[in-house]
């Protein structure tokens, strides 16, 4: 049994966040939380710094919770401190990038939950922790099934296959897409996500970005980089090595699963509160090509990637402000990739840029989206 593990947890209260808490608690014998940030949610904040007790914590209005006993920190500092062994980094957004760059630096274990750090910013994080000795443990499914399958292998795999659920509207024509409410797309089939992360699964901007993360963290070309649509999502993701051997990870769609393991690693522990497969109740698994025509978010992502530079930067930021739009009601579904196409053709981009320009990128993205659509708030 190694010793307890300091956890700092960068989003507690949002959907990662939480079911991260549920795995400590299950095994307080391996974690204990030793840091808890939020955003605005203080109220839920204030709940988990009275059961986990940390010693750090940070809130976005930068005010701490009433009666908190405890140091406030930025998400730098905490991402960075001496005191923390693993970095849980599951902010959403552009929020996340400078913490994981000072978790990086610091050589800290960081089990990313965070897609927006790593596509913005690959070619920087990687090189740091390549520097610094920093290990990167991915969180989503489908890299922490890439990670497992590739455990043990001495030689690189030849290709990874990513698979998606397809989300809620697969099978969905353009003309239906059109008429999506905010509503319909929060209603994922198979996941338990937050908002963002479910409206991406909707439009499968998620997989995309998951190809450009699939790509930094396992060094992989883009033309290596496969996706099928797998709608029970009991197969995670597979890894196709030289000789056509195929390595899948398996498991029910539940977060936990992967949080646990990124946590964990090397070791597989024991936690009764998690699921199993019922093989008796398993009676087919299916797999089908993406839509690319209806679900256009998935090429703009990809082919941003391959241009690399500043573009995926420039897509994060047209993506995360039109989604928002779309879930205040002020764009149709079938907008988001419109409006992040627009954007993403018209972005001169920077070669090999630093933190400094790709959060000025982010910047005037998001500015560019907003008088795109006439909204001056």
């Amino acid at each position: 049994m190694g010793d307890i593990k300091q956890v700092a947890i960068l989003g507690s209260t949002g959907s990662i966040g939480r079911q991260t808490l549920e795995v400590i608690s299950a095994l307080p014998h391996r974690f204990s939380v030793i840091g808890l940030a939020a955003g605005k949610n203080t109220a839920l904040l204030t709940e988990q710094i009275g059961r986990f007790k940390p010693s750090f914590i940070y809130s976005q209005d930068k005010t701490p919770p009433i009666n908190a006993k405890c140091q406030f920190l930025s998400l730098e500092e905490m991402a960075s401190h001496p005191k923390v062994d693993i970095v849980v980094m599951a902010t959403s957004g552009k929020w996340g990038l400078k913490p994981t760059l000072a978790a990086v630096k610091a050589g800290k274990r960081l089990a990313l939950a965070n897609k927006e750090s790593l596509v913005m910013a690959g070619e920087v994080i990687t090189r740091e922790a390549k520097q610094s000795g920093a290990q990167i443990t991915p969180v989503d499914s489908e890299h922490n099934a890439i990670f497992q399958c590739l455990e043990g292998e001495k030689q690189k795999a030849a290709r990874i296959i990513l698979t998606a659920s397809g989300g809620p509207f697969r099978g969905y024509s353009p003309t239906r897409l059109a008429k999506v409410t905010p509503q319909q797309a929060l209603k994922h089939p198979s996941w338990r996500m937050g908002q963002k992360v479910t409206i991406d699964s909707a439009t499968l901007m998620n997989k995309g970005l998951e190809v450009i993360e699939a790509h930094w963290l396992f060094d992989m070309p883009f033309d290596n980089i496969r996706i099928l649509i797998h709608p029970q999502s009991i197969i995670h993701s597979m890894v196709e090595f030289a000789d056509g051997s195929v390595k899948a990870q398996l498991g029910m769609p539940d977060m936990r699963l992967p949080i646990q393991y990124a946590l964990s690693y090397p070791e597989r522990l024991g936690n009764p509160t998690l699921p199993r497969l019922d093989w008796d109740n398993i009676k087919e698994l299916n797999f089908e090509p993406p839509d690319f025509e209806s679900f256009p978010c998935l090429k703009l992502a990809i082919e941003a990637g391959r241009k690399g530079g500043t573009c995926p930067a420039a897509l994060c930021a047209a993506d995360e402000t039109a989604v928002e739009l779309f879930l205040s009601k002020r764009i149709k579904f079938t907008d988001i990739p419109r409006l992040v196409g627009q954007a993403v053709e018209e972005h001169k981009s920077i070669a090999h840029p630093t933190p400094e320009e790709i959060l000025a990128t982010d910047a005037q993205t998001r500015e560019k989206i907003k008088q795109m659509v006439g909204d001056n708030r």
